[in-house]
């Protein structure tokens, strides 16, 4: 055996030289245009093969929604499989042995292993692992070999304390039976986290928290809550007496109303958070109806484009109470729509011979900021806009087709005696000096208009040659603008509470994980700005009214 390996090790060091030589050789267009036309038959052979596997199913939800999205853009018919999926994204935990699978040719492999999940625990299934087989109690074994992902995926998935067997094939190539008890498996990347951020000598001790989602566990007594997860970061920031909080909703495209409700209560006494309006109906306004207030001090919010919907209502009322800065790009998304689920299944009784239904996911109402005024279109201005790459292009709910009007209701009254602050405007203002003055947000500047300019463009060469050399200078216009962004020293200093400390050492992927989240949070220039408004804020605490 180790011959052999020793005869393959050199195999391969001989066509790696082999591909080093070709690397540097200049290849003819007949060459290049046989390569290309390999790639686009191999690509679309894969096409064909995803489309011979597509189910009766699939295509019914392909053209319901075809109908459902010519009325509205966020209504959405679901088959039973979609549902189930949506509910693990937006709950961030399943029942089933804790593996990330992917398709390879005809075989399931085994991407990653979820930290603290069955498979996890039993240390026999390894990423790069070839799934060929699974085996329920009690049953013989069924072949998965080029059967659909998402069929392999079902039949892996099951309830907690179940067994199943999976027949594997080792790197080595070696066959082997792998047996897993079920168990509950979180799915931790989405959920809320914390860090301390420091500027030396500038700001110190300030706590960061990023929220990817809202996510909740919609009917599930004891499912997960992102409301109580930010209430317990806020606590374990408290303890180390922060100066005062980021809160991230960068990127979040929102998630559960109740969630977004009792999330924005946490900074005030109690009131309105939103207002609900279906068609022909009067306001609803929901309330946080708990008076108690987790956390007093200076407050700052992160949105960007891609902020949506819970996002925007928690943004909206806390920029209309004067509870925190918003911070960010132009504007955030624009969805100012509710949507509820219907069951199927319980809306038409009987047909027990062709159930289950599905889901439909329909928009049944409009939500308005306690100010009257709707997300709908426009979105939330932040208080204080900072350039991006997107600066110049419009990305949000307007782009849809068949977007829902903007409108608006009347104010309901709402006050907080919690923060007050009167120097906002010294706050925006030194904000806009340091960005006006600032090489990197200039350089973000001149990249967005770069990416305006390729984004209008809409004729281009068919010549190979005058094709070739256009992509060329956009390569090489991009990379003067990654080189420098890559080169920016970030005065920002990050680090984990004590309290995490334990969760994190749980195992090498975890602390992986960890390390790129902090290195991400390092790097980015938008926090250090941030930071410098925080401390804007915390100076200017003579012309604060702060209720501790």
């Amino acid at each position: 055996m180790r011959i052999e390996a020793a005869e393959e090790s050199s195999e391969e060091e001989l066509e790696a030289e082999e591909d080093e030589e070709d690397e540097f050789r200049i290849k003819s267009e007949e060459e290049l245009y046989q390569e290309a036309h390999e790639a686009t038959k191999k690509s679309y052979d894969e096409l064909f093969d995803i489309l011979a596997k597509i189910r009766r199913a699939d295509r019914f939800e392909t053209y319901m929604n075809a109908i459902v999205f010519v009325f509205d853009q966020h209504s959405q018919y679901f088959n039973p499989k979609s549902k189930e999926d949506f509910d693990i994204r937006m709950g961030g935990k399943l029942e089933g042995i804790g593996a990330r699978l992917s398709t390879v040719d005809d075989f399931t492999k085994v991407v990653s292993i979820v930290p603290g999940g069955p498979a996890w625990k039993g240390k026999e299934l390894e990423e790069g692992d070839l799934i060929t087989a699974v085996k329920q109690e009690g049953e013989e074994p069924v072949s998965v070999v080029g059967m659909r992902l998402d069929d392999v995926v079902q039949k892996i998935r099951g309830d907690k304390g179940t067994l199943v067997t999976l027949t594997v094939k080792k790197a080595d190539g070696s066959t082997v039976e792998i047996v897993i008890e079920r168990d509950e498996v979180m799915i931790d990347e989405s959920f809320a986290r914390s860090l301390i951020l420091d500027i030396p000598e500038t700001i110190e001790n300030v706590g960061y928290i990023k929220l990817p989602k809202f996510y909740s566990s919609f009917e599930k007594e004891d499912g997960n809550s992102c409301a109580k997860d930010v209430k317990i970061e806020i606590e374990k920031l408290k303890e180390k007496n922060v100066n005062g909080i980021i809160l991230d909703l960068r990127n979040n495209g929102g998630g559960s109303l109740q969630d977004v409700i009792d999330m924005t209560g946490l900074f005030i006494e109690e009131g309105p958070i939103v207002q609900v309006k279906a068609r022909d109906k009067d306001p609803f306004v929901y309330e946080d109806e708990d008076t108690e207030v987790h956390y007093t001090g200076p407050l700052v919010v992160m949105v960007n484009q891609i902020s949506a919907s819970a996002s925007e209502i928690m943004v909206g009322a806390l920029q209309d109470y004067g509870r925190a800065v918003i911070v960010g790009s132009n504007s955030t998304f624009g969805k100012g729509t509710v949507q509820r689920f219907v069951d199927l299944d319980r809306a038409y009784r009987g047909y027990d011979e062709i159930k289950p239904l599905g889901n439909l996911k329909i928009t049944l109402q409009k939500f308005f900021r306690v100010d009257g005024g709707s997300n709908q279109l426009k979105g939330v201005i932040p208080d204080i806009v900072l350039p991006d790459n997107w600066h110049y292009i419009d990305y949000g709910e307007s782009d849809n087709d068949n977007a829902i009007s903007w409108t608006e209701v009347d104010a309901v009254e709402f006050d907080q005696d919690v923060y007050s602050m009167n120097n906002l405007n010294t706050v925006i203002s030194n904000s806009n000096k340091r960005v006006e003055s600032s090489d990197y947000f200039n350089m973000i500047l001149r990249n967005a208009k770069r990416l305006k300019n390729n984004r209008d463009q809409s004729l281009f060469p068919l010549d190979f040659n005058e094709y070739t050399a256009l992509n060329e200078q956009r390569s090489e216009e991009a990379e003067v603008f990654s080189d420098y962004f890559d080169a920016y020293e970030n005065k920002l200093n990050v680090g984990n509470l004590e309290a995490d400390q334990e969760y994190i050492n749980v195992d090498e992927s975890r602390v992986a994980r960890n390390e790129d989240f902090i290195n991400r949070t390092k790097n980015d220039v938008y926090l250090e700005e941030v930071m410098y408004i925080m401390k804007d804020m915390i100076s200017g605490r003579k012309d604060l009214a702060h209720k501790n």
